[in-house]
């Protein structure tokens, strides 16, 4: 048996020859090229600390990060929002509502779509001259001028933010009503014949049993609104325009290598927006948790 259980080995090797190769050993190598000043070519020199101390007084940086957040927090307070609504009212009893899989699949059909085709779709919708949506807008008499959505610095971070909206929600609505689904009816039943009303129901039952769900949902949303990169990538001119509105961390990080060739810098960049990630995850873990009463000890 002994023999024959070194075979296992074998069929294990790939996974982790793989692993090492294009997982491990990247992440080792962009640790030694943030200490360095390599710029893609010929011999990377060491220069200690350098690139950290850099990204701690880079103001681009600075705008980057704060760009990122206001993209991602719109964004999220609108998906996590509407799929909270949504499943309030399909978990309500009274309402006793159908179709249900029809919605799912109708909310999540946007994520399937490849974000070149959201981006080509979304740039001619908007566009400034012939965009179906200034050409709907002023019919309606709503607006009188074409609104030139993508060249104002607002008017870009919120557009961005709704197409993220728009594209993700339907995963989170998901997720939230797969959770839902797993709460006992004879909770809500229970409440029913309280007479509690429905805010009372989704507060008191369906919130506190949704926490792990809804921690979930909001560090995987934090890990994914932080490398943001692909939409303002393809909307813009790859540098973040207008203004540097839309230029997030990722972006940045991707001119430096790829566009300045500061390798060396834009290692240290990917290792801040580790960290960033972490610490941020950490309070939201924190938020959710950290609060609990402690239960009493049995005596």
């Amino acid at each position: 048996m002994k023999n024959l259980n070194r075979y296992g080995y074998v069929f294990i090797a790939p996974f982790w020859i793989i692993f090492l190769v294009f997982s491990i050993y990247p992440v080792l190598l962009t640790f030694y090229y943030s200490f360095t000043n390599y710029s893609g070519s010929g011999e990377a020199q060491v220069v200690g600390l350098a690139n950290y101390k850099r990204l701690l007084t880079d103001t681009y940086f600075v705008e980057a990060f704060f760009n990122t957040w206001k993209i991602w927090g719109v964004n999220f307070a609108l998906q996590i929002g509407l799929a909270l609504i949504l499943a309030m009212i399909f978990s309500d009893m009274r309402m006793k509502l159908k179709g249900i899989a029809f919605f799912r699949s109708i909310f999540y059909l946007p994520n399937l779509i490849t974000i070149s085709s959201v981006a080509l779709l979304f740039g001619i919708l908007l566009d400034w001259q012939h965009g179906s949506l200034n050409m709907m807008l002023m019919k309606l008499g709503i607006i009188s001028d074409p609104i030139n959505w993508l060249n104002e610095p607002t008017t870009a971070q919120l557009t961005v933010s709704l197409i993220l909206t728009w594209m993700w929600f339907g995963h989170s609505f998901i997720i939230v009503m797969a959770g839902v689904s797993g709460i006992s009816k004879d909770y809500y039943e229970a409440a029913l014949i309280d007479g509690a009303n429905r805010w009372q129901t989704f507060s008191k039952i369906t919130i506190p049993l949704l926490k792990p769900i809804l921690l979930y949902i909001m560090i995987t949303s934090l890990i994914g609104g932080l490398q943001l990169f692909d939409l303002p990538m393809l909307l813009t001119d790859g540098i973040g325009s207008p203004d540097g509105s839309l230029n997030t961390m990722v972006l940045y990080l991707y001119n430096q290598a790829f566009k300045y060739n500061n390798y060396g810098y834009a290692a240290a960049v990917a290792y801040g927006l580790f960290v960033i990630t972490l610490i941020f995850s950490a309070f939201i873990f924190k938020g959710m948790y950290g609060k609990e009463r402690k239960q009493p000890r049995q005596v």
